[in-house]
């Protein structure tokens, strides 16, 4: 659908942006059809949506997949949405926040499902990690992201971008930048560059005996870049020096090592090491 066919739509049924809402929506066609060949939608897919706006990215879903649930906070979007996915029968639009959506209560009726979206920037992060920690038949997310929230999500070990969110997504996702977006494809035009960003969810991706003391860790890592890890263990577990010193010195990492500088892989060892002296 053209760009001014969605803004035609958008004035005719009295839509107005609301920058709260994060709305930008995209209407290029050859943009929409590779969000979803990069997804891997297919005419057994069932395709959960978030923040469908004006329903352009929602369509080419519906053309594609078995089944489409797509979530929408703005119930002004409602008369748009009812043009622009006519005959759209396999589609189904909540109006809902979905970061309020109780997962186990959602996915009971769901079979395995791919996430697809152009996520709203003010919650990408909360939305993916929602995904990535409470999902039971979430296959993959494939998502348009800001441009350096993409390079953080994707980022190795000692690179200026990799933080806390990299090596939560790393325990059970492989994460990979698909294709760059410039500004210039959105309605309104917002003010960075977006990356569609594809994480396939593996169970065991990354080998714990405890997830939660692994994001503990991991928290304690980065919880102050200017400290060494060293430091941030002793504060967030109570322990003695001598005694970080050890499990440090057991998984091979300097004693003045730096969160950043340590791969998922090592946070794991750190994580089971801890476990095993009955630190938790």
């Amino acid at each position: 659908m053209e760009e001014n066919k969605v803004r035609e739509i958008l004035a005719s049924r009295g839509f107005k942006f609301k920058k709260q809402f994060g709305q930008n929506f995209i209407t290029d066609t050859n943009l929409l059809s590779s969000i979803v060949e990069g997804a891997g939608v297919n005419g057994d897919s069932t395709v959960v949506e978030i923040g469908c706006g004006a329903g352009t990215l929602t369509k080419a879903l519906s053309e594609r997949a078995k089944k489409v649930v797509a979530f929408e906070v703005d119930r002004d979007l409602q008369p748009v949405l009812a043009v622009t996915l006519a005959g759209a029968d396999n589609t189904e639009v909540v109006f809902r926040d979905f970061l309020k959506v109780d997962m186990r209560e959602f996915e009971a009726s769901l079979p395995p499902y791919i996430v697809v979206a152009n996520l709203p920037y003010y919650i990408t992060t909360p939305l993916v990690m929602k995904f990535m920690e409470e999902s039971a038949k979430c296959l993959s997310l494939t998502v348009m992201v800001q441009e350096e929230v993409a390079e953080r999500f994707c980022a190795s070990a000692g690179t200026p971008e990799y933080g806390a969110v990299t090596a939560n997504i790393a325990l059970r996702g492989v994460c990979r930048i698909i294709k760059r977006v410039s500004r210039n494809m959105f309605t309104p035009r917002p003010n960075v560059d977006s990356a569609v960003v594809r994480i396939d969810i593996k169970e065991g991706n990354i080998a714990v005996k405890d997830a939660a003391l692994y994001k503990k860790v991991v928290r304690a890592a980065f919880s102050s870049r200017r400290k060494t890890l060293e430091n941030n263990l002793m504060q967030a577990f109570r322990l003695g020096r001598e005694e970080v010193q050890r499990v440090l010195s057991g998984c091979g990492v300097q004693p003045m090592a730096r969160g950043e500088e340590l791969s998922p892989q090592t946070f794991a060892a750190l994580a089971d090491s801890f476990l095993s002296c009955g630190i938790k």
